[in-house]
């Protein structure tokens, strides 16, 4: 029977003693070879595995992570208030947008009621009680709340009712319905930002310097400015009520024996930026307070107020946290 006529399941018989001198020595050399090829190969291929991914405990291949145990969905939180007004009517007169646009921000999920996401067009809220974002940032939903900006001259104390008859913010805002409140104060001889509402929550967190609100200022001083004057503030200087540090501090302009200083920082101590700045070397001369965290004093005239914009008003209620 030929050699190609048989069958491939039938090995081939091996002829003993055919195999010439030195032939089993080369063939067991070549087996052991290829014996530790294959060990390397399948070592190198093993680590190559083992390198490709993290193995996860309990997990049958490298690429098999430990299915973690399946925990109870926490259950819905229903803030629907049947005496309440529509959620998307009360958005709208917030000014967040159009009746319809409203429907779309709450169909895409972008809206929280009381921290809680509302997908449904028919919910109705307490617009007294409860809290409603829209892509994270709070919207004011009380129509009687008032939040101001004011430009505070020089000369004017910060206070609705001075019984020394000196000028005050009564002058300004007194004939208004609503009682406002002042977030923080200037002294007399400061000039610049002031926030007044009649949100007291708002601006109770607003003046804690737990929250972390920044105030800026800018100073004209004494000059010419050292170096080493905004390391030294920055460390911190001891005043007789404790120390004391800015958060940002730089020279904006230098001219002969004077020079218009940025000041920035959380503290809301009496007078605190005139002290620091003296416990330095360096007098203030003049001093406006031009930001009181994202609110700007900009272009606004002294002695004028402005209303907050429904943005503005979303950007103070994050950073007090609310």
């Amino acid at each position: 029977m030929s050699e190609y006529s048989r069958s491939p399941r039938q090995p081939r018989k091996r002829q003993s003693g055919s195999a010439p001198k030195g032939a089993t020595g080369a063939r067991s050399t070549s087996k052991s070879g290829s014996r530790s090829a294959s060990k390397s190969s399948k070592s190198s291929k093993s680590s190559s595995k083992r390198g490709s991914g993290a193995r996860f405990a309990g997990s049958t291949k490298p690429s098999q992570p430990t299915k973690l145990p399946s925990r109870p969905a926490s259950p819905p939180v229903d803030v629907h208030d049947p005496e309440g007004v529509r959620l998307q009517k009360l958005m709208a007169a917030a000014g967040v947008g159009s009746r319809r646009v409203c429907e779309n921000l709450i169909e895409q999920g972008r809206v929280e009621v009381d921290g809680h996401v509302v997908t449904e067009l028919g919910v109705r809220i307490n617009p007294r009680t409860q809290v409603v974002h829209v892509d994270g940032v709070r919207v004011n939903l009380d129509e009687d709340r008032v939040y101001l900006a004011f430009n505070k001259p020089k000369g004017v104390v910060t206070t609705m009712n001075d019984d020394l008859g000196r000028v005050s913010l009564a002058d300004y805002v007194g004939n208004r319905e609503q009682r406002l409140f002042h977030v923080g104060r200037l002294d007399a001889d400061t000039e610049g930002l002031l926030l007044l509402t009649n949100d007291g929550d708002l601006a109770h967190r607003l003046q804690h310097p737990s929250h972390g609100v920044l105030k800026t200022y800018l100073a004209t001083v004494r000059g010419p400015v050292g170096k080493d004057v905004g390391r030294q503030l920055r460390q911190g200087v001891e005043l007789e009520d404790g120390p004391v540090q800015v958060d940002s501090f730089k020279v904006v302009d230098s001219q002969p024996g004077k020079a218009i200083v940025e000041v920035v920082l959380h503290e809301g101590r009496k007078h605190v930026v005139r002290r620091m700045l003296e416990a330095v070397g360096h007098p203030v001369v003049e001093l406006v307070r031009t930001e009181v965290g994202p609110i700007r004093l900009a272009d606004l005239r002294s002695g004028r107020t402005r209303r907050l914009n429904k943005a503005e008003v979303g950007a103070l209620y994050k950073a007090a946290g609310l």
